[in-house]
């Protein structure tokens, strides 16, 4: 009986191993062939226009001729840009005030509305809505009518013997109006905590009430801690929305940011920037500041987070 040469044997053990191989490379070229619409949207729509953004801060370019590399100046020149520094505050203050704020009305609505009875879905559609108009240009309209010097809002203190004003035309009152339309935009946080709501355990409820726990306590040593991961989930996508935020103060404000810059939000005046000035290379340059603003808020939450968020499963904050 002749037995097998060792080229035979090599050959048989190696067999295997190369239609694995060779499945392997089908397989990979298939999920390639289908994530090459989202690859080439990835490098054609994202990637490329970040690197021609961050190509473009550092140039002085008008979009009608060739961009003029002039280094860093662009950024030198924000630290001497009165309008910057106020676009920056101004902004700072509406993420400052609204996003909490927000997030508060979110919170006590779901709480009202987790309580589930009969015809409650036609409610919770409703108090949705605003976060499906809030941003469009038709509601920002009505915003500038609503508080306008003749508007429903001032019609409505008339009622009191209270004599209004255009609150979106005093400097005093102009932000607020926008920081009100931020909070009237509670739907998406709303149906985050509501959802969050019903996955805490009700028989820690009734053991609460057992040991004589009344709401608030239930509140504060249940609800809310078994809550702080949503609220931190929604805390940073609302806080990154809000820096982005153009269409309430571009239409409010007529394009200008006025009265006296109250209301000229970051995102406008970059608006301003690029395409009424054409000083795209200034504009690109603000883009990336807000990036980095963005980042490091964002960054400095993650980091903090260890000292209030509480996740059950691991019983410990983390």
């Amino acid at each position: 009986m002749s037995m097998p040469s060792a080229a035979g044997a090599h050959s048989a053990a190696s067999g295997p191993s190369a239609q694995a191989r060779r499945w392997r490379q089908r397989h990979s070229a298939s999920a390639f062939l289908m994530l090459s619409p989202w690859l080439i949207g990835l490098v054609v729509l994202t990637i490329g226009p970040m690197a021609m953004s961050l190509w473009l801060s550092f140039t002085n370019f008008d979009l009608l001729t060739t961009p003029d590399f002039v280094g860093t100046r662009n950024y030198a020149y924000m630290l001497r840009d009165p309008r910057f520094a106020q676009s920056l505050w101004v902004t700072f203050i509406y993420v400052a005030v609204s996003v909490p704020l927000k997030l508060v009305v979110a919170l006590a609505l779901a709480l009202l509305l987790a309580k589930a009875s009969f015809g409650i879905g036609p409610y919770r559609a409703i108090f949705y809505l605003p976060s499906l108009l809030g941003g469009s240009v038709a509601t920002a309209i009505v915003w500038r009518i609503v508080f306008g010097a003749d508007g429903i809002f001032n019609v409505a203190l008339g009622w009191f013997g209270i004599e209004g004003r255009s609150w979106i035309s005093t400097p005093d009152t102009a932000l607020s109006t926008l920081i009100a339309l931020s909070i009237w935009q509670f739907g998406a946080p709303m149906v985050i905590f509501l959802a969050a709501l019903k996955q805490i355990p009700a028989d820690l409820y009734e053991a609460a009430a057992i040991d004589g726990a009344g709401p608030a306590r239930m509140f504060f040593s249940i609800t809310l801690p078994l809550l702080t991961p949503i609220v931190f989930f929604n805390l940073v996508l609302q806080v990154i929305n809000a820096f982005q935020t153009f269409t309430p103060s571009y239409v409010i404000s007529g394009g200008t940011g006025g009265p006296s810059d109250t209301t000229l939000l970051y995102s406008l005046y970059l608006y301003l920037e690029a395409f009424t000035k054409l000083r795209m290379g200034y504009a690109s340059a603000m883009a990336w500041v807000l990036l980095a603003i963005i980042g490091i808020i964002t960054a400095a939450l993650f980091i903090t987070s260890g000292r209030w968020v509480f996740y059950a499963d691991k019983g410990d904050r983390t």
